[in-house]
């Protein structure tokens, strides 16, 4: 899945940016629904400890973004970031964000809803990663 940003490519013509994350339907749907009871939202991917390695949905000004996180991109309007080393780890990787029926640990927004977030991976195409070279760098830290 591709977002609508674009950057020059072969011959000077405009191609997508790959993204790095991206949303299933039923997630997406999740989403939709925290977004109505709790406001903006947002996700953090965490590396790992108590709540595995697991997308946190958070309000958006209940989790203070730090200067290591990366920016990887928003899901149904949600900004999505990972902590720095993780990033370094998995920056070769696309993320999907997915529900399933459980509980996870840890203090996500969707715990009551009796499901949880987790993350899909791959690695990114031969192609994707080419175009890749050409983008700029993800943001790190919060937003300006």
């Amino acid at each position: 899945m591709s977002d609508t940003r674009a950057g020059p490519g072969a011959g000077g013509q405009t191609e997508p940016e790959v993204a790095r994350v991206a949303v299933t339907p039923e997630a997406a749907s999740v989403i939709r629904s925290l977004r109505a009871a709790h406001g903006p939202l947002m996700f953090h991917q965490s590396g790992g400890c108590c709540d595995g390695s697991a997308p946190m949905c958070y309000p958006a000004k209940e989790f203070r973004v730090g200067q290591r996180d990366v920016f990887l991109g928003e899901v149904e309007g949600c900004p999505v970031y990972i902590g720095g080393a993780q990033f370094e780890v998995w920056q070769h990787t696309h993320l999907t964000l997915d529900v399933v029926p459980g509980r996870g640990a840890g203090f996500s927004l969707e715990s009551p809803l009796g499901v949880r977030f987790l993350t899909r991976s791959r690695i990114f195409t031969d192609e994707e990663y080419e175009r890749m070279k050409h983008q700029p760098p993800p943001r790190r830290g919060p937003p300006v």
